[in-house]
């Protein structure tokens, strides 16, 4: 985060005001999505640094600004002629924010619509951040670790199903994970891109044991449909409220 409030003093953007200054633009105090909309594409045309340095600049950016906006770049640089961005140095990045204490909405939701979402992306993606060690996590990972799980579980609702299936079978062996597991399985339901398998979806809900003060309606809805075939809320609209009303 440092190297990063240095990179932007050395471009005349300082806090200032509870928001930023930048010298470019005098017109008054900028909010951090404006610095970011301005500062995080620069990152990666600054011929001074390497690519994996771009990489960790950019993450601290996100870290100082904490505005989504940062990771569309790393996305966009990843696309673009910058590309492809050092994998190591990426989806390190992502992890570890995803295990940090802090909020993490803005990855979670670069995660969902930049890499998720897209189906040249979603499987290195989901593999990266959750896929490649999911039994370890189970088995013995970490709170921080178990934290970044349920994190991934619960955003991964565009992943493909062939995709995130067997790492949705090893988390419900968790009971940590059945909260989050229970997002994902919804969001794969309700989200326009969601993808599910209502046949092989269905003994999951059968595992999940929710706490006592949640609220049980989603997860009898979701059994409802799909024990009836439903596989996304779009094409049939008028079935989710049925079921919560069944």
């Amino acid at each position: 985060m440092e190297e990063a409030r240095r990179w932007l003093a050395e471009r005349g953007v300082v806090e200032a005001g509870g928001g930023w200054a930048d010298a470019g633009a005098p017109e008054g105090v900028l909010t951090a999505n404006e610095i970011a909309h301005s500062w995080a594409g620069e990152v990666f045309t600054d011929e001074d640094l390497g690519p994996a340095e771009r990489v960790r600049l950019a993450f601290g950016l996100l870290d100082l600004l904490d505005e989504y906006w940062v990771t569309s770049e790393l996305g966009l640089a990843d696309r673009g002629s910058q590309g492809p961005l050092p994998a190591d140095e990426l989806w390190d990045g992502y992890r570890r924010r995803l295990e940090a204490e802090r909020d993490a909405e803005p990855v979670t939701y670069s995660l969902w619509v930049d890499w998720f979402e897209d189906p040249a992306t979603a499987a290195t993606a989901f593999a990266a951040v959750l896929g490649d060690d999911i039994d370890h996590i189970v088995a013995a990972g970490s709170p921080a670790q178990v934290r970044r799980a349920g994190r991934v579980l619960a955003c991964s609702g565009p992943v493909p199903w062939s995709v995130k299936h067997r790492a949705y079978d090893t988390a419900a062996r968790l009971p940590a994970l059945h909260e989050p597991l229970l997002k994902g399985l919804l969001a794969g339901y309700h989200d326009v891109y969601g993808d599910l398998d209502p046949a092989a979806a269905l003994p999951l809900l059968a595992r999940l044991r929710l706490p006592a003060d949640a609220d049980p309606r989603p997860l009898a809805a979701l059994r409802s449909l799909f024990d009836a075939g439903h596989t996304n809320h779009y094409r049939t609209p008028l079935a989710w409220d049925e079921a919560l009303r069944a």
